[in-house]
Parts: structure tokens; sequence; C-alpha cells
């Protein structure tokens, strides 16, 4: 069995507020010293995939990137954590990849370097866009059935997978025949694994092969979707001292201030 995890490197979600900052007229986050690290997600997706292999296993884990150079810094983590290969796709070619580029671009490269894939696996969403549509869009591409919002992969009877995912009434059992996409979402049982110094180590000697976009569709040539505006929201707030001589006068202004206010 393959299993392909697609992994993407975003902007650190726990970068401090007053570190974040924009450029308003490229339409983007300024990246150049903030810390780069996997999507959220994608690390619990890689996190489901080991544990699939460990129980299968007669399975590989492909980590799949699309990114400039700096990308490989997630590959080779997903390598310290377990994956036997990484790829990057060399992004170069697209400018700003929307969704759809995204999702033609990681199709073209299992299709032609990655062929055959029996599972193929994306976090929920990006940590950055949150937008969960790749993942979707990718399993069109490559004609595969698609499963969302999953806890738990193990195997079933030959040639299928036996699936718990999270629905708004509770989890729910799936039974997919092989191949499938599965998007990943986050559970106390797929908690990422924190790779060994001795792992992280060797993943640095690891080579990571790039491969070009490849032929995109027609419908992938250009980007769907335009970003018209992105900016920081701006939260006013107001600073209003509460007096009294004693505590119970201090009590008693506050909540007269409250029910003033209508809180």
């Amino acid at each position: 069995m393959r299993i392909v995890v697609c992994v993407k490197q975003v902007l650190d979600p726990e970068l401090p507020a007053e570190e974040f900052t924009i450029d308003r007229t490229a339409r983007r986050p300024v990246v150049e010293k903030a810390r780069l690290v996997m999507s959220t997600f994608d690390e619990i997706a890689l996190e489901v995939a080991l544990q699939l292999r460990e129980t299968v296993g007669e399975a590989s884990v492909v980590a799949l990137s699309l990114g400039d150079r700096s990308a490989d810094d997630v590959l080779r983590k997903a390598l310290a954590m377990g994956a036997q290969e990484a790829l990057r796709i060399d992004a170069s070619a697209l400018e700003e990849p929307d969704g759809v580029q995204t999702a033609a671009a990681l199709a073209a490269a299992i299709r032609g370097s990655l062929w055959p894939a029996d599972v193929v696996i994306c976090g929920r969403q990006a940590a950055d866009t949150d937008a969960g549509q790749v993942g979707p869009l990718l399993a069109e591409m490559l004609g595969f059935p698609v499963v969302t919002n999953v806890l738990r992969a193990r195997p079933g009877p030959p040639g299928t997978l036996h699936l718990e995912r999270e629905t708004e009434e509770g989890t729910e059992v799936v039974e997919v025949q092989l191949p499938v996409l599965l998007t990943v979402t986050n559970a106390e049982c797929n908690v990422p694994r924190m790779p060994k110094v001795r792992d992280i180590l060797a993943a640095q000697r690891k080579p990571v092969p790039v491969v070009g976009v490849g032929d995109l569709p027609p419908e992938a040539a250009s980007p769907w979707t335009t970003l018209a505006e992105l900016d920081l929201p701006q939260l006013p707030g107001r600073c209003r001292v509460i007096e009294g001589e004693t505590v119970e006068a201090k009590v008693e202004a506050l909540l007269g201030e409250l029910e003033r206010i209508g809180v």
C-alpha cells in the first residue's frame, strides 16, 4: 500500500500578534523573519498515515508538498516523523496558486511520480487560509472517492479501509474501497508524534527530490480566485476606572456601568 500525505508550509499559527504584519500592497503576510512550520492539520494527517502503516505492515508513506526550497524543511520534518520518502513540487511556475491550481499540481505529481497511490491523505484545512478546498478538489482530479473529517483509519477487508469520521451528531463509521482520499481532523487518538533527535539528524541527510508542476489542465492554467484585500482587524478598546470608597461601592458602580452598556 502506498500512502501519500500532502503537507503545506505555513506561517507559525503560534506567532505573536505583534510580530504578524501584512504587506497591504502585495496582499500577503510578511514572512522574512517569521517562523514557517508544517500546517497543523497536515501534521495530524501524517500521524494518521503513520498509524495506518503500522497497522497494515506492508505500506510506505510519502510526504508531498508544493512550494519553494524552504518547503524542504517541512518535508524533512515528515521524514523525521517516519515518512520513508518526500517529494517537493517546485512552485516557481505558479505565482500565487489558489486551491484549484494547488490541487492540479498535486494530482500531476501523484499521477506522474507517485503512481499507483492507494491512499491520499490531506489535512482538514490549511492553517493559513482555513479554506478546506484542496483535499476534495484533489480527490475529484484523481477520480478518487473522498471521506472528510477522518479521525482514525484502519485496514478493513482486502482492498478497503475502516474509517471513523467526525460529524455534528457524533462519530460515523465508514468502510471505503481503495483508492481513496481522506481529509483528517484532530482527536486524542491522532496527536502528532515527536520525532527523536537521531531521526531529525538522519532526515537532514536524506535527499528531497524536486519535480515541476507538470502540464496542468486548462481549467488550472490560471487562478480561479483573486485575493481582493488582506488586512489586520482593528480592535478598538476603551478603559474606564471604576472608583469607590469601599469594595461594595466599587461593585455597585461596576454593576451599574455593565447594565448601562447592555452587558
